[in-house]
């Protein structure tokens, strides 16, 4: 049964004239519009990449954390061996001492060169971290000392500089907003230092957050990217760069097929700024800044979840003077729209420091209009205004009150009370003191010790203020109410959702 029916298709392959040739079986391999081989396009692109080895000096481990020297008979042989032994450990002042430098550790990564004329080669920041010594490999096995020009820890960036004997090749930057989910993509690298290594692939997905750093924007690839790679270029079809190579997820250290990028369009402005000044100048308009979910949105009467809503204003900074205020929710910096939280620090951050800027936002079911003068997040950090917090209005003595439609018990914020949650004597508010189990607030994530500072835009001192609140918004038939939260220091906006009365559902 089984030979007639091979039998039989194979007879109507041939019928229909779908023969499977080896020839055939070749061509059905490659997709439509696929390069039939990468040769042509890596031949130019090779010398352009770059290996890279950092050395790092090592403090020698000093005689206090050493083992003490075993006790031996006067006279025994193995008491001059361990003797030396601990000499050459820095023990009693013998060898070299403790605490002298170690032969030193190499790491090995990649880079690629962007200015042929001047020496400028890009990697990664964590590639040629606290390095004693950088020296760059080329194509042709050369090897030469490189200047570390300027590093960026915030987006792993680092450019280096180099004074070659020879004429180089440098590589140009493409656009990666243009990219799309699916385009063929060529990465270059020095995996576990064998040398320049050619893998391909596609990309796998855009503006990824894999929670390293506040601009995390990566690209994500399965062309293969494993240890040594990091900091080599991702390069498009036409031969430009369109994204540096800097991480992996992998369970076993080696390539599963998800490898993240920078993208090039992000980190050219901090290239261009460390070869210019050897350091970052990132735009700052000092607001901290939470996402906007639905249940925010709607208790603040947007139409949908977008833009970055402010939690907190930097005292001193651009924001307090441009007359921001948290639970102000920016949708528009500087003609650019705000999709989400995300998008602002990466706008803010390419924005010109002194630069005036028009920026919209939305307060009281309305949306306005305001001028910012952007700062130096870079001298913001020096000066310390970082760290600063505003100062609020001391409460008055009132008992504990349960507010029944969320499922929570607030009471005055007393001494005993900031000395139980460890709550500084510049926040101010009502202490959350229980959180009914299954309720809208222990399921938003609020807990004893944490502090209300406002109630829909409008602080508490009291809880009696608290309570008259939530009684508003019920009379006001509003479905959630918006909340301040300080928990230890960190300021969150929370909406929850009213819970709706007995005597209401039995009219609907």
């Amino acid at each position: 049964m089984r030979n007639g029916f091979y039998a039989l298709l194979m007879t109507t392959l041939c019928l229909t004239g779908t023969a499977i040739t080896p020839a055939l079986a070749r061509d059905a391999a490659i997709p439509p519009g696929a390069p039939a081989s990468f040769a042509d396009l890596t031949d130019t692109l090779l010398p352009a990449v770059v290996n890279i080895s950092s050395t790092q000096k090592m403090e020698k481990p000093s005689a206090e954390n050493l083992p003490e020297m075993p006790q031996f008979p006067p006279g025994s042989p193995f008491e001059d061996f361990f003797q030396e032994f601990m000499d050459k450990r820095g023990e009693n002042g013998g060898g070299n001492g403790g605490g002298e430098m170690e032969t030193p550790a190499a790491s090995l990564g990649s880079g690629f060169i962007i200015d042929a004329d001047k020496g400028y080669i890009v990697t990664n920041n964590h590639v040629v971290k606290d390095a004693e010594e950088v020296r760059v490999t080329f194509h042709d096995d050369s090897t030469v000392e490189a200047k570390v020009v300027g590093k960026d820890e915030k987006m792993d960036l680092a450019v280096l500089k180099v004074e070659p004997k020879k004429k180089l090749t440098a590589v140009p930057f493409g656009n990666s907003d243009v990219l799309r989910v699916g385009d063929w993509v060529v990465a270059i690298g020095n995996p576990f230092g064998l040398g320049g290594t050619v893998t391909a692939g596609i990309i796998s997905a855009r503006q990824r957050d894999i929670n390293s750093g506040p601009y995390d924007d990566f690209l994500q690839t399965d062309a293969s990217i494993n240890r040594g790679n990091s900091g080599g270029p991702m390069f498009n079809l036409n031969g430009e760069v369109i994204g540096i190579n800097t991480a992996i997820f992998s369970p076993s250290g080696g390539s599963v097929g998800i490898g993240f990028a920078i993208p090039s369009n992000l980190a050219k402005p901090v290239i261009d700024q460390l070869i210019e000044y050897g350091r970052t100048r990132r735009g700052w308009i000092g607001v901290r800044i939470q996402s906007v979910t639905d249940d925010i949105a709607e208790s603040l009467g947007l139409d949908k979840a977008k833009g970055a809503l402010i939690a907190s204003i930097t005292p001193k900074g651009p924001a307090e003077k441009a007359d921001l205020k948290p639970g102000d929710v920016i949708v528009e910096f500087d003609g650019k729209p705000v999709a989400d939280m995300r998008a602002l620090p990466r706008i803010v951050a390419e924005t010109p420091i002194g630069h005036e800027v028009t920026l919209r936002y939305w307060r009281d079911g309305k949306e306005r209009k305001t001028k910012v003068s952007v700062g130096e997040l870079e001298k913001a950090e020096e000066d310390g205004l970082l760290a600063e917090n505003e100062k609020q209005t001391p409460e008055k003595d009132i008992p504990g009150k349960a507010i029944d439609v969320v499922g929570l018990t607030v009471s005055t914020l007393t001494d005993t009370g900031r000395k139980t949650y460890a709550v500084p004597d510049d926040v101010n508010g009502v202490l959350v003191t229980k959180t009914e189990a299954r309720s809208e607030a222990s399921e938003k994530g609020l807990e004893p010790g944490d502090i209300i500072v406002e109630i829909n835009q409008q602080p508490v001192g009291t809880p009696a203020d608290a309570a008259s609140a939530f009684d508003q918004a019920v009379k006001d038939k509003r479905s959630s109410v918006l909340l301040l939260v300080n928990r230890e220091g960190d300021v969150r906006f929370v909406a929850l959702k009213l819970k709706e009365k007995e005597s209401d559902k039995k009219k609907d």
